[in-house]
């Protein structure tokens, strides 16, 4: 309190609220969102400049079981809006064929870059929907195994996540490898040439005990 002349003045409130106003909105993060397009002409990648998840990936085949994330819940009462795919820095959003992707584009961009800076939660539970531990090992006791999985994390997923999808290794039998291919890699219509002509070749190539790759859709 301070005294002006025989008057004490209290502090002025309204100065107060507004200096932690403007605090607030310097330490706000400004969050930016972009598309890409995928090699899945049904499915768009929209890119935040933060995290979203900082490890694994989750995808929601239903508004039903998207239970866990109220971010991909919205997304689903989007028309048209048939999947959704979040990892990292990303979200993969497939739609199906009668909606075009010119018209909803600004507007998922737009909503997607209001809920991230409002702060509220993308999970409120467990992130993981398909609970097959199998898809997300990083080793096994099989040492053929462990190469195929570590051939897939250093040379395969990074490109698949650059498409905005991701690769999972599965089971390896009888010289078979499967995998599991979420995102824009699920369904797309190149995912079969890509396997062939790509995956299965880079693997046939530096793990010899593989003959084959074939993939399975979440």
């Amino acid at each position: 309190m301070t005294k002006v002349g025989n008057q004490s003045r209290e502090p002025s409130s309204f100065i107060g609220r507004m200096f932690v106003s403007l605090q607030d909105k310097r330490m706000k993060k400004v969050i930016t969102i972009y598309t890409e397009s995928t090699p899945n002409p049904s499915s768009m990648k929209f890119v935040a400049n933060v995290y979203l998840l900082e490890e694994g990936s989750v995808e929601y085949l239903s508004r039903e079981k998207a239970n866990h994330s109220p971010i991909a819940q919205q997304l689903f009462g989007f028309s048209g809006i048939s999947s959704v795919f979040i990892t990292s820095n990303f979200i993969t959003l497939t739609k199906s064929s009668d909606v075009d992707w010119f018209e909803l584009n600004p507007i998922l961009r737009e909503f997607i870059k209001s809920y991230l800076e409002s702060g509220a939660p993308l999970f409120s539970g467990p992130t993981e929907q398909v609970s097959d531990d199998t898809i997300s090992r990083t080793a096994t006791m099989n040492p053929v195994e462990t190469r195929i999985i570590e051939m897939l994390e250093e040379y395969v997923k990074p490109a698949v996540e650059q498409d905005g999808g991701a690769i999972h290794f599965k089971s390896f039998e009888n010289g078979v490898v499967t995998v599991v291919m979420k995102g824009s890699c699920s369904g797309c219509p190149s995912s079969t040439v890509t396997l062939k002509n790509g995956i299965e070749a880079l693997l046939k190539n530096l793990v010899p005990e593989v003959s084959e790759v074939i993939a399975e859709a979440v």
